[in-house]
C-alpha cells in the first residue's frame, strides 16, 4: 500500500471533511436530519478518496464504486427531503 498523493484528490477529501463538519454544526442548530444525510454521503464520498489516496484503487474497484453509489442515493434522498418539506 503505497500513499499516492494526487492534489484533486486530496482537494476532495478536504472539502468532503469541510461539508461533513458543516452538516453536523447545521444539524445542531435546526435539529433537522437532512443536513447529517449530506455530511454521511460526503463521508462516504471521503472515504472513496482517502482509499484512492492509499493505493487501493486496483484492490477495491467494485467497493469503492458500491460506497459512491451508495453516496449518490443518499444526496438524492436529502435533496428530495430539502425539495418536499412540509
Amino acid at each position: 500500500m503505497a500513499f499516492v498523493w494526487d492534489n484533486i484528490y486530496g482537494v476532495n477529501l478536504i472539502l468532503c471533511i469541510i461539508i461533513v463538519v458543516m452538516s453536523y454544526l447545521a444539524y445542531k442548530k435546526a435539529r433537522e436530519y437532512t443536513p447529517l444525510y449530506i455530511g454521511a454521503a460526503f463521508g462516504l464520498f471521503g472515504i472513496s478518496h482517502l482509499a484512492i489516496l492509499f493505493g487501493l484503487r486496483d484492490s477495491l474497484g467494485d467497493v469503492l464504486v458500491a460506497v459512491r453509489l451508495l453516496a449518490y442515493i443518499i444526496v438524492v434522498f436529502a435533496l428530495y427531503r430539502i425539495a418536499f418539506r412540509k
